[in-house]
């Protein structure tokens, strides 16, 4: 990422965490804005692949359309 792209800002951060990330970041020899970045990638990308894929769901919608009654019966 290019200097330019970057943004401050100021969040507040439970001292314990803050103080563990900081130990990380020194036993890894990184910035502490590099384990930043990188949480926000993580985090990000978690919450991405939590949601269902369009395709997913349109095909689930479509068999539930055809076999809702079979479902129903499965059911119960």
């Amino acid at each position: 990422m290019e200097t330019s792209d970057r943004e401050k800002f100021a969040p507040q951060v439970d001292a314990d965490l803050l103080a563990s990330m900081r130990a990380l970041a020194k036993s890894e020899g990184r910035q502490i804005q590099a384990l930043v970045d990188e949480a926000f990638s993580d985090l990000l990308e978690k919450r991405r692949q939590a949601r269902p894929r369009p395709h997913v769901m349109a095909a689930y919608q479509a068999s539930h359309d055809t076999f809702a009654s079979l479902y129903k019966k499965l059911a119960e």
